[in-house]
């Protein structure tokens, strides 16, 4: 058995990753990047995903740096920082500043938002839509004390008993 084909809950990328033509790899590098456009929206909203639950009354609701690595945890600094043969002579995989600004401030702090960004959505649909459905264990990091339905009897009386004690969006599951 080949080692990619013993990983079935991993990406196989490393396996094929030489034998992509030249171009395949470069336009997927430009692919790579292309994204930091579209981080000023993402931040954007996120934050107002982030100010409506404030708006609401949320409490204890993470912030984006929460999600991101301390900056004393990274192996490596500009002093330091270890680099590849590039296959070229300006390739960038030579540079100890792009390693840094690759590994140090892109990545990381990409992730996080969009995992900050991720939690935020689902305590929002945690709050709104307390309805249980296949996907929603997944939602237990953005758990909350009650649902909107929750904190009005009437309503919470409305619900399938799985959803008026779920503990992803009921503090007291046994209320």
């Amino acid at each position: 058995m080949k080692a990619c084909e013993s990983c079935a809950d991993r990406v196989n990328i490393g396996c094929h990753h030489k034998q992509m033509p030249v171009i395949s790899r470069a336009i997927g590098l430009l692919f790579i990047y292309l994204p930091i456009l579209t981080l000023p929206f993402v931040i954007t909203s996120a934050y107002l995903t982030y100010f409506s639950l404030k708006l609401v009354g949320a409490e204890n609701v993470k912030k984006w740096g929460d999600f991101l690595p301390a900056r004393a945890s990274h192996r490596y600094d500009l002093k330091n920082q270890i680099t590849m043969d590039g296959s070229f002579k300006f390739s960038m995989a030579q540079s100890k500043l792009f390693w840094i600004l690759n590994c140090t401030w892109y990545c990381p702090v990409s992730v996080g938002l969009f995992e900050w960004h991720a939690y935020l959505v689902k305590v929002v649909e945690n709050w709104w839509c307390p309805f249980t459905h296949d996907r929603k264990n997944s939602y237990s990091d953005g758990a909350i004390d009650q649902s909107f339905w929750h904190i009005y009897p009437e309503e919470k009386a409305k619900l399938n008993e799985e959803d008026k004690r779920n503990p992803i969006f009921t503090v007291d599951p046994e209320a």
